[in-house]
């Protein structure tokens, strides 16, 4: 990965998951946005940035891209998304919401083979603060330190980013991985790229109902993780049976527990693996300090 302020950075699409607002925040932050690619826009400029109708003319400009910001409709994702890595581009964030399930089966095949990081989509993307802002995350809730954070929630990851640096506990990477039905990087990849990560202390995993990701993170934190990790899981009170729009599961009723899914079934695994949980945000600073204390 290349999180630095030398990174070079361009953005995809100017569509309703993207505003002056948050480019405005990313330049301000040192991120390095050298340029917009939206097709029959090119030679104009927007949101201060030039544009060019395709990423090949911004790599013949400013040189080998490290990251783009995809910010197309839903159903244009795929396209954009081939075309970052036919252009060597190596980190892809997917701001855009929805993307078809099967466009991003494609999208991951081909990621995988061209060693792509793929964050998203409906994801706000990445924030090492105090050092480069890719995404959507509000910069002001961060503070640099020793912390990193992994969420499947976009909202929440702030909010517990909030409540550690309230704390005094700054982070050192904040992801969120996204809740569309297919997601890029999983839980178990940021574990290990945190665990990995010489400035971070202890991890902090956000989940939610839907799905298995949280399951599969408290059996790999039991197996190979050596950071203290603190979890937090949303929607306990959720009722039996209904899945949160935003984390799209698919086919997690038929041949399966009725218990999958379900926050019960999170929590029960971090139990298992002894991970402690918070019960609500504000307890994540107190856990975080006793991880560290006792690591």
């Amino acid at each position: 990965m290349n999180l630095t302020p030398d990174s070079k950075v361009v953005i995809q699409g100017f569509s309703e998951f993207i505003s002056a607002t948050h480019i405005t925040q990313m330049k301000a932050y040192g991120t390095n946005v050298v340029a917009g690619v939206n097709p029959g826009f090119g030679g104009q400029k927007q949101y201060d940035l030039p544009v060019f109708d395709l990423l090949e003319e911004v790599v013949g400009q400013f040189g080998p891209i490290d990251t783009t910001i995809i910010c197309v409709n839903p159903y244009q994702v795929l396209d954009a998304a081939l075309e970052a890595i036919a252009s060597n581009i190596r980190q892809i964030i997917i701001i855009a919401a929805g993307v078809p399930p099967l466009d991003m089966v494609q999208l991951l095949r081909k990621a995988e083979s061209h060693e792509t990081l793929v964050v998203g989509p409906n994801s706000p993307g990445i924030i090492v603060p105090g050092r480069i802002l890719l995404g959507t995350h509000p910069s002001e809730f961060y503070t640099p330190g020793h912390v990193g954070i992994v969420s499947r929630s976009s909202t929440l990851t702030y909010e517990v980013a909030w409540e550690l640096t309230k704390a005094g506990l700054g982070q050192s990477i904040s992801v969120s991985i996204g809740s569309d039905a297919i997601v890029g990087s999983s839980f178990l990849q940021w574990l290990q790229i945190l665990d990995e990560d010489e400035t971070t202390e202890a991890i902090v995993l956000v989940g939610q109902p839907g799905g298995g990701s949280e399951e599969a993170a408290a059996r790999y934190i039991s197996e190979a993780i050596d950071k203290p990790v603190i979890a937090y899981i949303a929607g306990r009170q959720a009722p039996p049976g209904k899945h949160w729009r935003q984390t799209g599961t698919l086919a997690t009723i038929i041949g399966r527990d009725p218990n999958f899914g379900t926050a019960q079934n999170k929590l029960a695994a971090f139990q298992e693996a002894q991970v402690p949980v918070a019960e609500r945000p504000s307890q994540i600073p107190e856990l975080v300090r006793k991880g560290i204390k006792s690591s």
